[in-house]
């Protein structure tokens, strides 16, 4: 491969690194079959001479999941489809710092993690990410059970004073526990996520030098027999 596409490449890597992600909303949703699901990518700074990819990443996480090509755009509205898909299944809106996609008649198959992308120069940005969850039946809210409170025991030798100090003490710290583990179950949530985006990330770029690879091979070798034919 020429020494230029490999410096392109590693700036290129070193940009999706460090670049600032585009906001993505909703970040997760969940719709029945059929429905019809828009979501949208913003960017800090107008994008009206670039163009907007969308990939999508399959729910199941495993070593060969990567982000799969969906269409892309471009500032004249020239619009590029990925394999298997059509106007037909999705529709574009662009402005300057505001794009939308949205799905039409989703199946439980469009699951997945939906990423906006954009190619600068010479770093890759990516969105936040939008979770999409198709069911064929949405599921229902439980109805809370009804819990008795215990009685409490009351101590003769207590005063009325002392005994409410002990119960005001005691549900102030029942809620600074459950405060805290809500917080840490958060922050591994939070790790686990980006954990794996930044796999898939990194995954993609592993792909787009492979194929530069093949592509620099080819050309290589097309070369010689272009010389030929002149002579």
């Amino acid at each position: 491969m020429q020494p230029r596409l490999w410096l392109l490449l590693a700036a290129q890597l070193a940009g999706l690194l460090s670049s600032c992600a585009h906001q993505q909303t909703p970040g997760s949703l969940m719709v029945q079959t059929n429905q019809k699901v828009t979501m949208t990518c913003e960017t800090k700074t107008s994008l009206s001479n670039k163009r907007i990819y969308w990939l999508r990443q399959r729910q199941a996480h495993s070593k060969d999941s990567h982000h799969e090509f969906l269409v892309s755009e471009d500032f004249s509205k020239n619009i590029t489809y990925g394999r298997g898909v059509t106007q037909r299944t999705l529709a574009l809106l662009r402005s300057t710092t505001r794009f939308t996609l949205s799905l039409m008649h989703v199946k439980p198959e469009d699951s997945g993690v939906y990423f906006c992308m954009t190619m600068g120069a010479p770093e890759l940005i990516f969105g936040t990410g939008t979770s999409l969850s198709v069911v064929d039946v949405l599921p229902t809210t439980a109805q809370p059970t009804k819990k008795t409170a215990p009685k409490k025991r009351v101590c003769p030798s207590s005063s009325p004073g002392t005994r409410q100090g002990l119960h005001c003490g005691l549900v102030t710290l029942s809620l600074l526990v459950a405060s805290f583990l809500l917080l840490l179950l958060s922050l591994a949530v939070a790790v686990h996520l980006y954990c794996l985006r930044r796999r898939a990330r990194l995954r993609f770029i592993k792909h787009v030098v492979c194929a530069c690879r093949k592509w620099a091979t080819c050309f290589q070798k097309e070369i010689p027999g272009s010389r030929g034919l002149q002579g």
